[in-house]
């Protein structure tokens, strides 16, 4: 047989395999998402819904916001975000729009509401990704992960170097410095915080700091003014509000003998910054990283001014 048969018999015996097994020739893409689920695809998602503001912005940072056809309250960034469909909040899903507007992937954040309603999701097909970084390193994880679902690779890949770039400069500057017990609010009418579980909570191991609730057992705490006041923080971070003016801040302002009071350590950030597992958190950790180093160098600044006292 001559050579040119040959390779018209090896075409032909291809092209009757791929008649026969149409993804004969596609690799499967496969990921592991949060919960540990694999994910398989047979080619990269078009048709998205994000159920978490934070996955919202993840999935923007990943280069294909475009291809989202629903999200639920409060996903408002990137400012594109806005303008998509709701399907529902953090209480309520509408499990019949999401399944009749015939998405290829579920991006979702796992809480209380969600587990509620996630049967019937599971019982329409519909593939879904779990979303929750507990670590400020899970990000670029996720980017990569959500790059590779959604066809956007380099993109995604770009914006987690970018990210452990900026964590590794935090890291090294700030991780092995002195202690800064620090208290995180995130709700001030009841006083609400975070334990170790959250990602908030690496951000202030990340500074150097030790969040003094960090070893409650629940998740999101409620802690009476009393334990604020016994524990007596040297840094209080508030991420109640995205208006300073109505900050939770403002009410550890009386208690003069609080620790984070004398020094003046009260942080009030826009909580989006730090509750949301998303890019932006790297901006929330560099804010948090300035108000600790201040509060070290206020230690210092005291320490001299009582030496000088007592060499007089």
């Amino acid at each position: 047989m001559s050579a040119v048969l040959k390779k018209r018999s090896t075409l032909l015996a291809c092209l009757w395999l791929f008649c026969l097994f149409p993804n004969f020739a596609l690799a499967a893409i496969i990921v592991t998402d949060d919960a540990g689920n694999i994910i398989t695809l047979q080619a990269p998602a078009k048709r998205i819904i994000s159920l978490s503001p934070h996955v919202t912005e993840l999935i923007f940072a990943a280069g294909a916001g475009d291809k989202i056809v629903g999200t639920v309250n409060y996903s408002d960034y990137p400012a594109a975000a806005k303008a998509i469909p709701r399907l529902g909040d953090n209480r309520q899903l509408d499990i019949e729009r999401i399944i009749a507007m015939k998405p290829d992937l579920l991006v979702v954040w796992m809480h209380g509401a969600f587990e509620r309603q996630l049967e019937p999701l599971r019982q329409s097909g519909i593939p879904y990704f779990f979303s929750e970084p507990h670590t400020l390193e899970n990000i670029p994880e996720t980017l990569i992960k959500l790059g590779t679902l959604l066809g956007t690779e380099k993109i995604a890949g770009t914006a987690a170097q970018e990210f452990r770039q900026e964590l590794a400069q935090l890291s090294s500057r700030y991780q092995t410095k002195s202690t800064v017990r620090t208290f995180y609010q995130v709700w001030g009418k009841p006083i609400f915080t975070l334990n170790d579980k959250n990602i908030v909570s690496d951000v202030i191991r990340t500074c150097g700091g030790e969040n003094i609730f960090g070893r409650l057992a629940a998740d999101a705490p409620s802690v009476s003014t009393e334990a604020v006041l016994k524990e007596n923080p040297e840094l209080i971070i508030s991420g109640d509000s995205k208006n300073q003016a109505q900050s939770g801040i403002l009410q550890w302002k009386d208690y003069s003998n609080l620790l984070a009071v004398k020094n003046h350590n009260l942080l009030a950030l826009d909580g989006d910054q730090l509750n949301r597992a998303g890019p932006r958190i790297i901006q929330g950790a560099k804010a948090v990283c300035l108000a600790m180093e201040a509060a070290r160098n206020k230690r210092t600044i005291d320490s001299m001014s009582n030496r000088k006292v007592g060499e007089k």
